[in-house]
């Protein structure tokens, strides 16, 4: 298992960090939790569906380039990395000081979504690639969310035992846990 940590260590983990990774379901708040975190602690926030992944109209960049731009992200000194790409945890986790598992309950995943999709519809989030307006979600989307915990999570946990296994983890499970965290966070930054 992970090296869980509480939120008192963790923010005290986040006044000196410099490389974080933001993990966990889509509609969780990763995105929303990755840009407030590195605008208070002034490190650079990237965003994995906005800055590898994807290209207008929705295409997926090629895997080679994908690993490629990750890298070079994650050989940077200052970042919140925010995405759940499993497959990309070798080079990631063992530069990242702390990882912050959004583990939210598939209804709360959802809801998120929902609300992603009524309030951005049709227009591009500041998280997303240009040219790749909010849509409404398919059902292999919503699926992959709904059975995020139990065919993603053993994945994430068996890539930090392997690749970090001393990595320090915050696994938050409630929105009220993020605000917790972004009211504490950088409050005594060196």
């Amino acid at each position: 298992m992970p090296k869980q940590v509480n939120l008192k260590t963790a923010c005290s983990i986040l006044d000196s960090a410099q490389r974080i990774a933001v993990v966990g379901v889509s509609g969780a708040g990763k995105s929303t939790l990755s840009q407030r975190l590195a605008a208070a602690l002034d490190l650079r926030y990237v965003s994995l569906d906005r800055d590898m992944r994807w290209l207008p109209g929705w295409t997926v960049r090629d895997r080679k380039e994908q690993r490629g731009l990750h890298d070079s992200f994650v050989a940077t000194d200052r970042w919140v990395i925010d995405g759940t790409n499993v497959s990309f945890f070798d080079t990631r986790l063992p530069r990242s000081e702390l990882m912050i598992w959004l583990r939210m309950p598939r209804l709360i995943a959802l809801s998120g979504v929902a609300r992603r999709v009524i309030s951005t519809y049709g227009r591009v989030r500041p998280d997303m690639a240009e040219g790749c307006p909010e849509q409404l979600p398919d059902l292999e989307f919503l699926r992959w969310i709904w059975n995020f915990e139990q065919d993603v999570s053993p994945r994430i946990i068996d890539a930090v035992d392997r690749l970090a296994p001393d990595l320090p983890v915050l696994v938050l499970r409630h929105r009220s846990e993020i605000e917790e965290l972004l009211s504490r966070a950088g409050s005594e930054r060196t």
